[in-house]
C-alpha cells in the first residue's frame, strides 16, 4: 500500500477502483508533510495509516495539495482536512471555490456518471473551510520545512489543473497532465504512458504546452497520480505528443463520419449522440491496442482491457465534451 520513491517522496495506493490506480503522494521533509492528491473518502483512513507507518502525527501535516479538483483526486479532501488540525489546502485558483463549495463540482460528476454510481464511488463530498484554502496562481510557491514547492499552471486535462515543482528532489507531482502509467505494464526499468482526456475541459493545444513545460525542466522524474513516478521524461513526453494528435485525429473522423448518419438516426435525439460514442470509444480502444503494439507491452487483450476499461470511456467522453465546444 505504502512505497519509498526517494528523498522523502512516498506513493500510497489510494485503494479507489483497483490496486494501483489511484496514488496519493506523500512529501516528508524534517518531519513535516505534504500530502498531493487525496484520493476519495474511503482513501481517508489510508492516509492515516501511512502517516503512523512513518512515525507521523497528524498534525506533522501542514499542507494537502491538489493537483486539481477532479475526485478521484480531491474527493477526500474536506473529510481529510476536518482531521488534519495544522494543514491549509492549497488549490488551483480555479479549483478553490470548489473545495469551499462543491455543489457544482458534485452536480458535474454526477451528470458524468449518474447518481447512484457517483454517490457509490466518491460518497458526501465535504466542503473545506475558506479560510483554510490558499489559492495557488502560476509560481506560487510554498515551503515544507524550508523545503521548496512551486505551483506551475498546467492547463490541457483541466483548466483548473496544477503541478508541483519539487526543485530538491527534481520531481514534479503532474496529477494527469502526463497521463497515465500503469507499472502492469513496465518491461523491467522502462515505463510508459497514455494521454488523459478525461471530460469535460480537454484542450490539446493547452495539454501539448504543458507537457513541454514539464519536460522544459529536466525532471528526473514526473509523478503522476495513475500512478506513481516515472523516468525517462524527454521519451515519455513524445510518446504523450504522438498520441494526443492521434486521439484528435480519431475524434475529428467519427465526428465527420457520424455527422454523415442515416436519416433515421438523425430523427432520433439519441442517434447521432449514441453514434459518436461508440465510435469514440471504439477509436479509444482501437489506439490503446495499437500503443500495446507499438510499445511491446505484455498484456493480452483480456488484460488490456482490465487495465484500461474506465480510461478508455472516460477518455472518449472527453473526446466528445472537446467536439461538442468546438474542437480546436
Amino acid at each position: 500500500m505504502l512505497s519509498e520513491f526517494d528523498d522523502g517522496i512516498h506513493v500510497l495506493d489510494s485503494g479507489f477502483f483497483r490496486p494501483r490506480l489511484d496514488a496519493i503522494h506523500l512529501i516528508v521533509e524534517r518531519g513535516r508533510v505534504a500530502v498531493v492528491d487525496t484520493g476519495v473518502n474511503d482513501s481517508v483512513p489510508r492516509v492515516f495509516e501511512a502517516l503512523a507507518a512513518l512515525g507521523l502525527a497528524p498534525d506533522s501535516v501542514d499542507w494537502v495539495v491538489l493537483t486539481h479538483v477532479h475526485l478521484d483526486h480531491a474527493g477526500g479532501a474536506g473529510l481529510l482536512m476536518s482531521r488534519l488540525p495544522s494543514a491549509r489546502l492549497l488549490v488551483h485558483p480555479r479549483g478553490a471555490r470548489h473545495m469551499i463549495d462543491p455543489s457544482k463540482l458534485v452536480a458535474g460528476t454526477v451528470a458524468v456518471y449518474g447518481e447512484d454510481a457517483a454517490r457509490k464511488m466518491y460518497g458526501e463530498i465535504v466542503p473545506v473551510p475558506a479560510e483554510r484554502v490558499v489559492e495557488a496562481p502560476d509560481g506560487f510557491a510554498i515551503e515544507l520545512a524550508g523545503r521548496r514547492l512551486e505551483a506551475i499552471d498546467t492547463p490541457g486535462h483541466a483548466k483548473h489543473h496544477l503541478c508541483l515543482v519539487d526543485a530538491k528532489a527534481g520531481v514534479v507531482f503532474a496529477g494527469d497532465t502526463f497521463g497515465l502509467s500503469y507499472r502492469e505494464l513496465d518491461q523491467g526499468d522502462r515505463q510508459f504512458v497514455v494521454p488523459s482526456t478525461t471530460p469535460v475541459q480537454f484542450d490539446p493545444l493547452a495539454l501539448h504546452a504543458s507537457i513541454d513545460r514539464i519536460a522544459a525542466l529536466r525532471p528526473r522524474a514526473v509523478a503522476v497520480t495513475h500512478f506513481g513516478p516515472v523516468g525517462d521524461v524527454p521519451r515519455l513526453a513524445a510518446d504523450l505528443h504522438r498520441q494526443i494528435d492521434a486521439m484528435v485525429a480519431m475524434a475529428r473522423d467519427c465526428a465527420s463520419r457520424c455527422t454523415g448518419a442515416s436519416a433515421a438516426a438523425t430523427a432520433s435525439a439519441e442517434g447521432p449522440a449514441a453514434a459518436l460514442r461508440d465510435c469514440l470509444r471504439e477509436g479509444m480502444r482501437e489506439l490503446v491496442f495499437a500503443e500495446a503494439l507499438r510499445q511491446g507491452w505484455d498484456a493480452d487483450e483480456s488484460e488490456l482491457q482490465r487495465i484500461f476499461t474506465l480510461d478508455i470511456g472516460l477518455n472518449a467522453d472527453g473526446l466528445a465534451a472537446w467536439l461538442v465546444s468546438g474542437g480546436r
